[in-house]
């Protein structure tokens, strides 16, 4: 019977593929047979990557640029459907936050979230429409959060950059549908990666994240990674349009 869940032969591009739950995405997606055009910063980062996946026998590659560069953005997602000749599913994970009281938020840092969490999005999708729109199909998936449609204090940016997000993904799908592409989101709840190690480290938030989770428990990158292997296969071809929480019903639970 054929693996509906098979990515082999596809080409995928992780924004922020080299830490935390992009470094999940990236593995989950390799894993499933793509091969991986892995983005992030740090060009030595990256070829680390690049080569733990080589030793498992997995294919990838990098592509080391800041997602806030416009032009970098257009021309690396223009040379990477040249090289390959398509481009299959696009991850838009790339994100910052910025914790601080709303009366002392300053209108920089505000729109310095907004840029990598909502506009690089933008761009992102943009540009990875071109090819997918040429090839008639793609897989667009953005990385939101639970926090957009729930919120906390002191994170007014990061709330509004993944509500936008959210948002984003519908305007998206509704556009780019009629072409075989689909665009859909990933809300993770408090999940277990190096962004969220401040809290993890305070025990009073530890206690209020597990007694408000229903599985009473943090999630773990590969369990939001396996969501996004999901989106991008044939399994989930008729969805589109759709933020799907993975936050172990934190988001339902009054």
């Amino acid at each position: 019977m054929e693996n509906v869940f098979s990515l082999k032969g596809k080409v995928a591009l992780v924004t922020g593929g080299s830490r935390g739950i992009g470094w999940a995405i990236t593995r989950a997606l390799a894993a499933a047979g793509a091969h991986v055009v892995v983005n992030g910063r740090d060009p030595k980062a990256l070829e680390a990557r690049v080569g733990e996946l080589a030793a498992e026998g997995l294919s990838a590659s990098a592509a080391a640029f800041d997602v806030g560069d416009e032009k970098a953005v257009v021309r690396v997602v223009a040379e990477t459907a040249e090289r390959h000749g398509h481009l299959d599913i696009a991850v838009a994970n790339a994100g910052i936050n910025h914790r601080v009281a709303l009366t002392d938020f300053a209108t920089a840092d505000f729109q310095r979230v907004l840029d990598v969490n909502l506009n690089s999005y933008f761009v992102l999708a943009r540009e990875a429409a071109r090819p997918m729109i040429r090839q008639k199909s793609g897989r667009l998936i953005v990385v939101a959060s639970m926090m957009g449609p729930i919120a906390r204090p002191g994170i007014a940016a990061y709330v509004a950059s993944k509500g936008g997000a959210a948002a984003l993904t519908k305007a998206l799908a509704v556009e780019l549908g009629e072409h075989g592409i689909t665009c859909n989101a990933i809300c993770p709840g408090f999940t277990r990666t190096d962004m969220t190690q401040i809290m993890q480290d305070n025990p009073q938030i530890t206690a209020w994240v597990e007694g408000r989770t229903p599985l009473k428990r943090w999630a773990e990158p590969r369990e939001v990674a396996s969501v996004a292997v999901f989106l991008a296969s044939d399994a989930a071809s008729y969805i589109t349009g759709h933020s799907l929480n993975v936050d172990g019903g934190f988001a339902i639970n009054a």
